[in-house]
């Protein structure tokens, strides 16, 4: 059973509630209707109910959705007063709750799931991936002790030998452009979960560079040792290691080579990555060039699940990606 299929099993397992706000996106409006016909999910949609019944003739499982209109929606008081509260040191009125809750549907259900109305959303085919995490950030805000809300990909590699069975968790891809060594040891953590939550394997995590076990000298190499420091102290139950070049920590000749005695090397199946741009360009050479399934960008670190999407994303993926929610909404209880 491929990954996927795990996860969508798993997410039927445990029905979960999956906001969709961007109804304005026949993939949004195809994708429910794949979810609700694999039974992984209930599904909310936001916006107007005559534009979204009108597909239902194409996607006729769009009718089992649930449809809230924010401009007829009989919490919606429930929800200015909440918002207002929870912004209101950054200047928010009651009036600028009304005009963004209305006016920003993506606002509007991240707020759905701040009030446990939905268990997570699922957003980005038509949005930059800031105005998605934006509103969870400032409303849904990291999870207790999580001190850095970042991103992952679960990179399934076909004809693979490496990772977990050619599966990895990249991190972080998408959300956080420099972190500094604190930040990475919090990326490490929390790509260390991820991995156990999803693959539900033991993480073995590498913690990448350009050098290995002070094979070269530079500040960035010294940003990731003390990032491997911290994290190992953090999380002593996890398997930490580095820093790792990105073939000593997967191919086992090369890891016993560079690094003998690492618990890591030669083994590693999540690969946390220095930079933002490291990352990016790591997990879509992978895509590309190895035709590797790339599931994400996922969050992490929220106190409840807020995911985004590729702007190229097919209904497929965005399924896939409100299975992946489902299961880590589960984790939440």
């Amino acid at each position: 059973m491929s990954f996927l299929e795990k996860t969508k099993a798993r997410a039927k397992a445990n029905i979960k509630t999956i906001v969709l706000p961007e109804t304005n996106d026949v993939r949004t409006i195809e994708a429910c209707d794949k979810a609700i016909a694999e039974g992984i999910a209930n599904i909310i949609l936001v916006g107007k109910k005559d534009e979204i019944s009108a597909y239902e003739k194409d996607y006729p499982n769009v009718a089992k959705a649930t449809v809230i209109d924010p401009e007829n929606y009989e919490k919606f008081d429930e929800m200015t007063a909440l918002l207002v509260e929870l912004r209101k040191a950054k200047g928010m009125t009651e009036e600028k709750a009304v005009s963004l809750l209305k006016g920003d549907y993506l606002t509007f259900g991240v707020t759905l799931v701040k009030m446990g109305i939905a268990d997570g959303m699922v957003s980005g085919a038509c949005h930059a991936t800031a105005d998605v995490l934006r509103p969870a950030l400032q409303i849904i805000k990291a999870k207790p002790g999580v001190s850095t809300v970042s991103s992952f990909f679960v990179m399934v590699v076909p004809n693979c030998d490496l990772g977990e069975n050619g599966t990895f968790v990249f991190s972080d891809c998408g959300l956080e452009q420099n972190p500094t060594s604190d930040k990475l040891a919090a990326i490490a953590c929390s790509a260390a979960d991820s991995f156990r939550l999803l693959i539900e394997s033991e993480p073995r995590v590498a913690m990448l560079s350009h050098s290995t076990k002070g094979s070269a000298k530079h500040a960035d190499v010294d940003k990731v040792t003390a990032a491997v420091k911290m994290a190992q102290e953090l999380r002593p139950d996890l398997m930490i290691d580095g820093e790792l070049q990105a073939d000593a920590a997967m191919v086992e000749s090369v890891g016993k080579s560079k690094a003998p005695g690492s618990p890591v090397a030669g083994k590693a199946n999540v690969l946390v990555f220095p930079d933002l741009d490291a990352g990016n360009i790591g997990y879509k050479l992978v895509q590309r060039l190895a035709k590797a399934e790339a599931y994400g960008p996922a969050t992490q670190g929220l106190a409840k699940p807020v995911n985004d999407l590729s702007r190229g994303c097919s209904a497929d993926d965005i399924v896939g990606v409100i299975a992946i929610t489902c299961v880590q909404a589960q984790a939440n209880g």
